[in-house]
Formats: structure tokens, sequence, C-alpha cells
């Protein structure tokens, strides 16, 4: 089983920058490889500009290197009406490349978001990153029928 991680950095703000500004996003993003499959873990909140422009650069990359992607929500901790489009948004570009696009753990806030959306009818959402993994053997046994 191959443990790849890998992190983003959070963008630096210049040392003559008056406005007060977080200097860290809210939202971390690790990327792991099992087997043929990458998963992105989140970690924080993905809301309106930099998280959720963050969260679409780094799951566009990892769409031009992967077949399959799981999305792991278990460390979100908050998710407005921009987190929600950037899944909606992922899942386009994941569709339009090919890429097949699961989402794991999501909590009970971030799972009842995604329903009153009816966004858990576009993603295929699963209970734990474990169950998301074993739906993509199920699906390379059912391929072979």
């Amino acid at each position: 089983m191959d443990m790849n991680w890998q992190t983003w950095d959070q963008p630096e703000i210049a040392a003559g920058f008056e406005l007060q500004k977080e200097l860290k996003l809210k939202l971390n993003l690790e990327t792991r490889n099992r087997g043929d499959v990458i998963i992105v873990h989140c970690q924080g909140r993905i809301v309106y500009r930099d998280e959720a422009a963050c969260l679409s650069r780094v799951v566009g990359e990892v769409l031009q290197q992967a077949r399959k992607l799981v999305l792991d929500l278990s460390g979100v901790s908050a998710m407005d009406s921009a987190g929600i489009g950037e899944l909606a948004l992922l899942q386009t570009w994941a569709q339009g490349q090919n890429v097949t696009l699961k989402c794991a753990a999501p909590n009970s806030l971030i799972a009842t978001l995604l329903e009153l959306t009816n966004l858990d009818s576009v993603l295929e959402v699963h209970p734990s990153v474990d169950s998301a993994l074993a739906s993509f053997r199920e699906d390379r046994i059912c391929a072979n029928c």
C-alpha cells in the first residue's frame, strides 16, 4: 500500500501589507495515495474566497493525475454556499475528465448541508473513507460481471 503524503503551503502575505489579514488559511489539504486512488483529506472550513479556491486548485491538480479520487470531508468543520458550489464544480470537472469522485465521512452538519442542497444526489457520499475505497473495489468487480 503506497502512503504518500503531500501538503500545500499557505500563501505568504507581503511584509508591507497593512490590512489585518489572517496569515493562514483555515483549510489544510493533504493528499495520499491508496493504490490507484488518491485521497484528499480536508481539515478546516470550506468557505468563500481563499479556502474554496485552494480546494479547487488542489483537486484540479489531482484530477490531472488520477482516475479515482476520494474527498475526505471528516475534518471539515464549516461550509458555506461557496463550499457547496465548489463541490458541485469539482464533480463537474471530474466527470469531464472521466474521473470518479467520491466524498467520504462528512460530519452531521456537512451531511445535512449536502442533503438540504440535494448535492448528495449528485455526489457519491460514503460514511467513511474505507467504505468509499471499498466501493471502488466493488465497481471493479461489477465491471467484470
